[in-house]
């Protein structure tokens, strides 16, 4: 295979997180280093039946370990994070760097894959800079829905790239300031290349700050008299906080259900972002103890999630909890994009069994997005004045546009490259190029190990779960070569036979004709190539005579009579 990547090369690309929301893990490579960005996860969507999670093709890392010096995390958000164990499983990594809460997030979830090789975890601090083979790396804290979020800045012979990591420019944050004299320093001195954020590039304008949407909380919380359910982000640190918050102010005791959200709860203590005044929180065997409006419920479930916490109060299957007249529903979060159909649901059937229901509104400010507007993607192109620039994590349309939001900003239209997954971006003495593509695809993840689930295996599945099965369990005499038998037919989700005898009939009939012609043709019996002509003939019988294609298994039950 030609070589794409020499070692006097500044090459950045991405395994995943380009064209997609999620998966996020992209490489910066130099002098004979290979620096991992982020290792994430992707939600499958309804089409990945059975498909617990979507992570990257690591074939790239798995040839190439001898070259990387570390994982570097930006935040700690699953699509960042959540795949470091799957990584682990198959990719030596020296050390893991990152910083604060996300810290505490990859320890606990390590400790859920004790069979895993022990790694090095380097907390980082926005001040520290680490030294390595002709690179220097360096942090700037920017703001996000969690805290504790990074930008990189690798410091290199051909100059300054910079990685944003999720970020948004909140001029009021919750938690503490964006850097923002870094970036203008950077811009003062020049940077090579940015990577950057493309989420909400589709969307104009600025994202509402944290504090308004906090404040919009307890305005709300103030007209609520029964009990008040919040659904929200685990993850939503900062937004935890300000329910938290909203309930002292108005007297009301927490209880937390859902365990990513006690999760949640217990490191933003351990780290000081979530700060209960004592005896706040309670169990919630002890709800019975108050007034409705003495009580929040925190829970989890604002994505319409089957298992999720608000689902099961939903559907009235919660072991604990039920919902009562005067109860009020607040979604704290939008629908992630394709998730509308589970929320709209949930909504449903809360209404239906009596509950008052707020969503994110113009009047009712419950959420807000952790990502960066057009307006701010513009205000970070001002103060960085990058030569060049690649839009990531983002689908196809949002890259796009991003691109094209740095070339009205004064990158020069050939200097901004959208690429692809696997697309392999070169800085050289003689300039920038697309080198060339290394494998970058997806792998499917059902439990906790990477597996052998390949895209056949999702194939089989849909084609089950649309057009259902029709086996034929066929007794076939080896010395012979007859079939003594009639053969047994199974049909599962594809016709209901006691309804379709005649045409049952004819499959079998028109199985066994092709069956007793080829047995009496071939010299040397191979049941492998016998049952593969027999699905394929009966996959084109039944398309023909029924307009679907069902999973065709044919089952030889080998017997052995003597002449």
């Amino acid at each position: 295979m030609k070589k794409i990547i020499h070692k006097k090369d500044l090459a950045f690309f991405a395994l995943g997180g380009l064209g997609e929301v999620g998966k996020n893990m992209y490489i910066l490579q130099y002098n004979g280093q290979i620096f991992i960005i982020d290792a994430g996860i992707l939600f499958p969507d309804k089409q990945l039946l059975g498909v617990d999670y979507v992570i990257q093709d690591m074939q790239y890392l798995i040839e190439n370990q001898e070259m990387i010096v570390g994982l570097f995390i930006t935040h700690g958000h699953e699509d960042h994070i959540g795949g470091i164990p799957f990584l682990l499983q198959k990719v030596r990594i020296p050390k893991i760097y990152a910083a604060g809460v996300a810290v505490d997030l990859i320890q606990n979830k390590l400790m859920d894959y004790p069979e895993l090789p022990p790694v090095q975890i380097v907390e980082f601090k926005s001040h520290f800079t680490f030294q390595f083979k002709g690179v220097e790396l360096s942090f700037i804290r920017l703001n996000h829905s969690i805290p504790d979020s990074f930008a990189f800045v690798f410091k290199t012979p051909y100059g300054h790239v910079i990685h944003t990591g999720d970020f948004k420019m909140d001029f009021t944050p919750t938690g503490p300031a964006a850097e923002y004299d870094k970036l203008a320093k950077l811009g003062a001195e020049g940077v090579l290349l940015l990577t950057a954020d493309s989420t909400n590039a589709l969307v104009p304008g600025f994202t509402e700050s944290e504090t308004k949407i906090g404040n919009s909380i307890k305005e709300l919380f103030s007209n609520i008299k029964g009990r008040a359910i919040v659904a929200t982000f685990a993850s939503n640190i900062y937004r935890v906080q300000q329910i938290i918050e909203a309930s002292v102010i108005n007297g009301r005791k927490v209880a937390v259900f859902g365990r990513s959200m006690e999760k949640t709860i217990e490191i933003g203590q351990q780290v000081g972002y979530i700060r209960p005044p004592k005896d706040t929180i309670i169990e919630a065997e002890n709800i019975k103890d108050y007034e409705p409006s003495q009580i929040t419920l925190l829970c989890t479930g604002s994505q319409g999630e089957t298992l999720a916490a608000l689902s099961r109060i939903a559907g009235g299957t919660h072991r604990q909890i039920k919902l009562i007249p005067g109860d009020t529903i607040i979604f704290s979060s939008s629908p992630i994009p394709g998730n509308q159909e589970g929320v709209n649901k949930t909504i449903n059937l809360l209404i239906k069994n009596g509950a008052n229901v707020i969503t994110h509104s113009p009047l009712t400010d419950t959420h807000t997005s952790g990502h960066a507007s057009q307006g701010e993607l513009k205000l970070l192109q001002a103060l960085l004045k990058p030569k060049y620039f690649l839009p990531v994590h983002g689908e196809y349309r949002m890259q796009r546009v991003h691109a094209d939001l740095a070339i009205d900003c004064g990158v020069e239209k050939d200097n901004a490259f959208v690429l692809e997954n696997g697309e392999v971006f070169v800085i050289n003495e003689e300039g920038a190029h697309i080198a060339g593509h290394v494998e970058a695809g997806d792998v499917y993840i059902d439990g906790t190990q990477i597996g052998d689930i390949s895209s056949q295996i999702i194939k089989e599945r849909k084609t089950l779960a649309e057009d259902g099965l029709f086996a034929l369990v066929i007794t076939i005499d080896m010395n012979k070569k007859i079939i003594p038998l009639e053969p047994q037919v199974v049909s599962r989700g594809f016709i209901y036979m006691k309804d379709s005898e005649a045409l049952t009939k004819s499959f079998v009939s028109q199985a066994k004709k092709y069956l007793t012609t080829e047995l009496a043709r071939i010299k040397q019996l191979n049941l492998n190539q016998l049952k593969q002509g027999l699905t394929e003939y009966l996959s084109h019988l039944i398309y023909e005579e029924t307009d679907r294609k069902p999973m065709v298994i044919p089952i030889f039950m080998p017997i052995n009579t003597s002449l």
